[in-house]
């Protein structure tokens, strides 16, 4: 069994400072740990905040910081060598994934990330999105026998861990599955995202989802369900495209793959406004003074950094998967799930749940490839692996698994299908308050009904 240890992390962000915590907190099994992004004093804030909370389990394992630009491949290689490092796990801007990649097929470092790669001037391309990326080096990571795992925070990651769960246990055939994935916490600014704006913003543009066993396009914000969430009680949310879908169609054998996230009415207003405006575009535009500007970069620039919403935030996330299909020739629903507290998360590493969800599953998956448990030796999405000693994993380190069987049609079921857009569009309108004197009022939370079965 070969082990490896000495873990490189790329990137300084929210989703970063969690990974760099949790593996602080195992480095009796990771070895050292190298914090590296284009502005060191970020991975020395994640350092520090490291040693405030004590969480360098061995001190005899170094915990550093160095600067890179990931797109240089070249200084990323020199990088992995001079740190030692055996594995790599990025965790900066998709857009530097195929760059990374490239300095551990070089190397022979593990490669591991959290979302799909994008290029700067494309978005919600042709699926599947891993088509066009990363599987396209998926034959010489098996040539040259190098592990590399994508996708794995926790949407995606997480969840594709919850279909390989669903298949390996709990059923004989998977019919439809849906991923619900809701943020009921308040961060009591008028608007922000939870994780880079220029990210989140663009992966709103169009929705490609799996339904039927091929790809269908539908309307961003057209499709609406109200579900009644375990902890976090009713919720809205809508049809969305997301990465996980891209590899999910392909290794798991089941009729409809859909992906839902919960939006206020508050978020979808703002976000409707900018993107009608032309604020929400990525490509430039120029300025009477002849300047370019991204308008994408500016609104990114004006809103909150993510990782200051840590500190006020309270409530809580669910994210999990709603699983039907067929055991021992009967019906069979269940709800595989988690639940984050945001407090609790910035009590443990000084983070919100948001971060604190993607960031301890890519920690769980190098420890499982430091202890040789997870080693395909070749490129792999998370569903492709054993999904039980990483859920089991990370059950001990932060990220507890919940698995509810629910009865089938019951008022805990949930209904997926989608019907004609004409009906979908008439139902999923947003109704906002608005004061111009006070726009705070717009975040006053308004009772939410529970949708109920079908007669």
């Amino acid at each position: 069994m070969n082990m490896k240890k000495n873990v490189l992390i790329i990137g300084a962000g929210g989703v970063a400072h969690v990974a760099a915590h949790k593996a602080a907190m195992n480095n009796d099994v990771l070895g050292d740990i190298c914090i590296a992004s284009r502005t060191p004093s970020k991975c020395d804030e994640i350092i520090e905040s490291i040693q405030r909370k004590g969480h360098l389990k061995n001190p005899a394992n170094r915990l550093y910081s160095r600067r890179i630009d990931a797109l240089d491949i070249p200084a990323t290689v020199k990088l992995i060598r001079e740190t030692n490092s055996e594995i790599v796990i990025n965790l900066g801007a998709a857009f530097i994934n195929m760059s990374v990649l490239e300095a551990c097929l070089e190397t022979g470092a593990v490669y591991m990330d959290t979302a799909i790669h994008e290029e700067p001037d494309k978005v919600c391309e042709t699926p599947p999105w891993y088509a066009n990326y990363e599987w396209k080096r998926k034959d010489l990571c098996a040539e040259k026998r190098l592990t590399a795992i994508l996708g794995v925070g926790f949407d995606p990651g997480m969840v594709n861990a919850y279909c390989a769960l669903a298949a390996k246990r709990y059923f004989d055939r998977i019919d439809t599955i849906d991923i619900l994935d809701v943020n009921a916490g308040s961060h009591g600014k008028y608007f922000a995202t939870n994780f880079d704006p220029e990210i989140n913003f663009r992966e709103f543009i169009k929705v490609w989802t799996w339904i039927d066993r091929q790809w269908k396009e539908y309307p961003t914000h057209s499709v609406k369900r109200i579900y009644d969430f375990p902890v976090v009680g009713p919720c809205p949310i809508y049809l969305n495209g997301h990465d996980e879908l891209h590899s999910l169609s392909k290794h798991i054998d089941a009729d409809s793959i859909r992906f839902w996230m919960g939006f206020g009415d508050h978020y979808i207003n703002v976000f409707t406004v900018l993107r009608t405006l032309g604020f929400l575009s990525h490509l430039p535009v120029t300025l009477s003074t002849g300047q370019e500007v991204v308008p994408l970069k500016v609104v990114k620039a004006l809103l909150p950094d993510p990782k200051t919403l840590a500190p006020g935030y309270t409530g809580k996330t669910c994210i999990g998967n709603f699983i039907k299909g067929w055991k021992d020739g009967k019906q069979r629903e269940v709800f595989i799930h988690q639940v984050s507290d945001h407090k609790k998360c910035y009590e443990e590493v000084e983070s919100q749940g948001i971060s604190y969800t993607a960031g301890v599953p890519p920690v769980a998956a190098a420890m499982l490839v430091a202890q040789g448990i997870w080693d395909p030796k070749t490129m792999a999405n998370v569903e492709e692996l054993d999904p039980e000693p990483f859920i089991a994993l990370l059950d001990r380190i932060g990220l507890p698994t919940e698995v509810r069987e629910i009865q089938p049609g019951s008022r805990e079921s949930f209904d997926g299908t989608v019907r004609e857009l004409e009906q979908e569009l008439a139902e999923s309108t947003a109704t906002v308050t608005i004061s111009a004197a006070n726009p705070m009022i717009a975040l006053v939370p308004k009772p939410v009904a529970a949708q109920r079965p079908k007669d």
